[in-house]
């Protein structure tokens, strides 16, 4: 892969690609890492606390590096991406990864609820998103993966929040899909559904205010989302295994479900919309100025 001059001489040889994950020090950034790791690349692994990572990076000496990075703090990815190019020369892809589970109906949610989600679910992976593509421009080659969800092709009653910041991931996703290809440059959304990650449990899982109008339709699923934790059919590893798959396709798909229980509904929602765009279709055909 050829380094433009634009980019500094680096500090140390890279094996493989070169990878930068975000929080990677759990759940399917970590497993992502292993699996890159596993397949001979250097992986960049971020998160809030690096400490987490001693292992891997005790385990891989020379091809893991373990960097702070709150994906919310801007002046921060700048940084980290500017010691990544100075240290090996080029980024081949990075995977946005880190974020964190929101139950609350829309009327539940306070305005800093939401803002909070959109920063981590979109403005965070944006600014990363755009730190390294000058980078992957003047390699001729790159590839971005965007960690989504089922949630960001549908919702349902109490991950309005949720959703709305995978949705809004997935469409500048689109977008920018569309605006690299010609440099080179991949994007990859995924979208699973529910895996044995942590994302169910503990401080991963935030819960907005409950107002007893909303029990009947969001209390269930507030009590069983983390009841489900650790009992998710999901295998991280395996997840892990289909993105690099996909990463290496020739004609690698824009979106990848994963999971069954993703891909039932998916297929599902895609079948639901299409009947209703098709009954309500004169309609919307109709509405063109006459003549």
């Amino acid at each position: 892969m050829s380094i433009s001059s634009a980019d500094p001489a680096p500090v140390h040889e890279a094996s493989g690609r070169v990878w930068l994950i975000t929080g990677a020090s759990s759940g399917f950034g970590r497993a992502i890492a292993e699996a890159a790791l596993a397949a001979g690349d250097t992986v960049v692994a971020a998160a809030r606390r690096p400490s987490a990572l001693d292992d891997l990076v005790a385990a891989h000496p020379g091809r893991a590096v373990a960097v702070r990075l709150d994906v919310t703090d801007i002046a921060a990815i700048t940084d980290v991406v500017a010691e990544v190019v100075l240290w090996y020369g080029r980024i081949d892809v990075l995977v946005n990864n880190a974020g964190r589970g929101i139950i609350g109906a829309v009327e539940e949610t306070t305005d800093q609820e939401l803002r909070d989600v959109m920063e981590l679910h979109l403005f965070g992976p944006a600014a990363l998103t755009r730190a390294v593509l000058p980078h992957m421009r003047r390699q001729g080659s790159g590839a971005v993966v965007q960690m989504s969800s089922m949630g960001g092709r549908l919702s349902f009653p109490g991950v309005s929040a949720y959703s709305a910041g995978k949705f809004a991931l997935e469409g500048l996703s689109e977008a920018l899909a569309a605006e690299v290809a010609r440099f080179g440059i991949r994007v990859l959304i995924v979208e699973p559904g529910a895996f044995r990650t942590g994302f169910a449990g503990g401080d991963a899982l935030y819960r907005s205010g409950a107002l007893p109008a909303y029990d009947h339709v969001v209390g269930p699923f507030r009590d069983a989302l983390p009841a489900s934790d650790g009992k998710q059919p999901g295998d991280p590893a395996k997840a892990a295994a289909a993105i690099l798959g996909a990463l290496d396709a020739e004609q690698p798909p824009l979106r990848l479900p994963l999971g069954n229980d993703a891909a039932d509904a998916i297929a599902k929602h895609l079948d639901d919309g299409r009947a209703e765009f098709q009954k309500w279709e004169p309609v919307s055909r109709g509405t063109d100025i006459d003549g």
